[in-house]
Order: structure tokens, then C-alpha cells, then sequence
């Protein structure tokens, strides 16, 4: 058996070379001729299959390691008979973290007061259902928007109009163009001229979900708005004008922790041994390599005593922002292949709860406060008031 796999995937060659011989290849620059002699497809969302791709080819099976499918096109693959499976839920920590992380840079550059905010989220699916427990565990008021499960019976569900009174909107929906409720241009300039003064606005879904151009058009007359734009219309050539407005601009990475990205190889690897009838050996988490292991001495940023400082030493998220306008500047013709050069290159970032904590000991002294933002965010805290505990 061959098996294609997408270069950026982690711990993919270890898994899938148990089960046959493995090829791989930059996931933007796959084609129909690569596929020719190719059994089964493990890709990431930069690579878009329709039928044409796989045409005449002997690949059968096909696995995405995101959670979003958009990039597939998934009914002309059924009726060729190709099994296509995702990884939901695999990224949906990092993308939470990400947008905590933004939040709190926002805090400091723009005195954005998330934590006593009204917090609007469109889409609760595995990101925007975590994303919510995560901001209740903070004691956030949240207000939540899901037609499709609204629909479905779900309570407690609210609609895109009602998510303008929020003072904080972040949006994580898929990226759908038809049915009863499409999300293309979801956010369009007859919304987006609603939002409340001085309201933040995070998209981590699909740039188009946003309609960029309105954005911009609306950001010449409206700079009271902070706007987080992780993903971009047209990635990965993306708008210089519109990245220049916003005030955190990163190249499509919210769900790229070396866990979310591994954990969406091990679902496929699951997947793909059920199809073959092969059986799921150990678990990822064994292939870890020793120099990925991050550990923090709370000593070092004691004297800040606030959950900002410890997730800024774990993941600095403008480290991404200064790195993407670096690319800015460049040729047309360099800047998608810069974009795509930070996406496959991204630095090594941990999940927060993998963090080894020393002198945790210390934290018995900080504001309580800080102590539950920490611990919501799923920081493993050993102090004399609480005993260890993952959220």
C-alpha cells in the first residue's frame, strides 16, 4: 500500500509507515499525477480534493487531519465511492488558547476589559463549545449563536442579531456556501456596521465567513473596533490593507499547537486503521519527542503574579502577528509562498496543560482571580490552598 501524506502533518510518517509505504509532499503542491499509484490520501486543509483530483487514480481512502472540510468535496467523493473522514475536536484547545491569548494582548494594548465583557460566539461546535465552557469557568457572561443546532432543539441558542450586543464576537463556524444557513459572508457590512463601540471582533473559522473588504471599509470609519484576523479571504494572498487596520493579524495558525496538529494525524490514523481492519497501536502522545517537552519556572515571572504573564511565556501570540507583517512588504508573487512558509515552519507551541510548572509552589501567593483563569485555560496548578487539578 502507498500512502501520500501532507509534510506538515506531525508524528505521520511514525504512524502511517506501520501501515504502508510512505510519500510525502508539501500539501499545497499535491496534484491528480501524484496520486496516480497512491492507495490513500492524508492531507491538511491547504490541499482542495474534488473528483477531478483523484479521478482515475486507486486512492479509496482520504483523510483531512482538521476539522474543518471545506477543502473537500465531499459528496462528489462519496458517490466515487472514496471513504473521507476529518478530525473534529482535534485543535479545538489551541484555538481556544489563541483566542484567550489575543484577549489578553488586546488588555494590554488596548485596555479591552475581556474578563468583565459580554462574550458572543458564533458557531458551538467542538471550538465555540469549549471556547464557551472556558469563558463560564472564568465567570464570562456568554451569549451563543448555532442555527443549525438551534434547529436541532438545542436550548439556550440565540441569533447573529442578538450576538451584536456582545462586547466581544469571535466566530467559529465551517465554511458553507448553500442549505438553509450558509456562512459565507456571514459577517457582511449591514452586520458588521452594528457592532457596538469599542466591541472585538476574532475570526478563527474561514476568512470568508467575514466578508474582508467590508471589514475594511468599515475599519476607515470605525477605529474604536479591535479585530483579530486569524484566516483571510483569498489565503494565502491575502489583503495588505486590511492586515495593516487590524490590530492582531496571524497567517492562519490559532489551531497549529504541535497537540492540536498531532492530534488530528492520531484521529486519521485511528480512521484509516478501522477502514483496513488493522489494529490502533499504543498512543501519540508515546511519540512525543523529548526536546518538545516545555517546562516554565514560575519564579521567573513572579513578580507580574498574573495569568497574562504566564500565557505570554507559553505562547506569545504576537510573536505570529510580527511575523506575518514581516512578510508584508514582499514581492506579490513572495508573499503567498511567505504565508505558506510560516504555516510549515510554525515554531514549536505547546498546549497549556502539557506545561511542566516548577516552583509551582509559588503560586500559592497570587491573586485567587488569576489562579482560576489559570486553571480554566487547563494549567496544571499545584498550590497549598487547592489540591492538582486539570480543568
Amino acid at each position: 500500500m502507498k500512502i501520500l501524506i501532507d509534510e506538515n502533518m506531525p508524528l505521520a510518517e511514525q504512524l502511517f509507515s506501520r501501515l504502508g509505504t510512505v510519500v510525502k509532499k508539501a500539501g499545497r503542491l499535491i496534484t491528480r499525477e501524484d496520486l496516480l499509484d497512491v492507495d490513500a490520501l492524508m492531507v491538511r486543509s491547504v490541499t482542495r480534493v474534488d473528483a477531478a483530483t483523484v479521478a482515475g487514480t486507486p486512492v479509496r481512502f482520504i483523510g483531512t487531519a482538521t476539522i474543518g472540510t471545506d477543502h473537500l468535496a465531499l459528496d462528489a467523493l462519496a458517490e466515487m465511492g472514496i471513504t473521507v473522514k476529518s478530525a473534529p475536536g482535534c485543535n479545538a484547545q489551541a484555538v481556544v488558547e489563541y483566542v484567550i491569548a489575543a484577549l489578553m494582548s488586546l488588555e494590554q494594548s488596548r485596555g479591552c476589559d475581556w474578563r468583565n465583557a459580554t462574550h458572543g460566539i458564533v458557531g458551538i461546535g467542538n471550538v465555540g463549545s469549549r471556547l464557551q465552557k472556558t469563558l463560564l469557568a472564568m465567570g464570562c457572561k456568554v451569549i451563543a449563536c448555532d442555527p443549525p443546532l438551534a434547529e436541532k432543539g438545542n436550548s439556550g441558542l440565540q441569533d447573529l442579531q442578538e450576538i451584536l450586543k456582545a462586547d466581544v464576537i469571535t466566530f467559529h463556524t465551517p465554511l458553507t456556501r448553500s442549505g438553509l444557513h450558509p456562512t459565507w459572508h456571514l459577517a457582511d457590512y449591514v452586520w458588521l456596521e452594528q457592532l457596538r463601540p469599542h466591541s472585538v471582533l476574532i475570526n478563527a473559522a474561514r476568512g470568508p465567513v467575514v466578508d474582508n473588504l467590508a471589514l475594511s471599509e468599515l475599519l476607515k470609519k470605525r477605529s474604536d473596533l479591535a479585530v483579530v484576523l486569524d484566516v483571510w479571504e483569498g489565503e494565502p494572498l491575502l489583503d495588505i490593507e486590511l492586515a495593516g487596520q487590524v490590530d492582531i493579524a496571524t497567517p492562519h495558525i490559532a489551531g497549529y499547537s504541535f497537540d492540536g496538529k498531532a492530534k488530528g494525524t492520531w484521529q486519521i490514523y485511528e480512521q484509516f486503521c478501522e477502514f483496513l481492519g488493522e489494529t490502533v497501536q499504543g498512543e501519540w502522545t508515546q511519540l512525543v519527542p523529548e526536546d518538545h517537552r516545555l517546562t516554565l519556572n514560575i519564579r521567573d515571572i513572579d513578580s507580574e503574579r498574573s495569568a497574562a504573564a504566564l500565557v505570554k511565556r507559553v505562547y506569545d501570540i504576537m510573536e505570529d502577528d510580527v511575523n506575518l507583517r514581516g512578510t508584508l512588504s514582499l514581492p506579490q508573487e513572495q508573499r503567498s509562498a511567505a504565508f505558506d512558509h510560516l504555516r510549515k515552519h510554525y515554531r514549536l507551541r505547546r498546549e497549556f496543560g502539557t506545561v511542566e510548572l516548577q516552583n509551582a509552589d509559588i503560586l500559592a501567593t497570587w491573586p485567587t482571580a488569576e489562579l482560576e483563569i489559570l486553571r480554566s485555560l487547563g494549567f496544571r496548578l499545584v498550590d497549598c490552598r487547592r489540591q492538582e487539578r486539570r480543568v
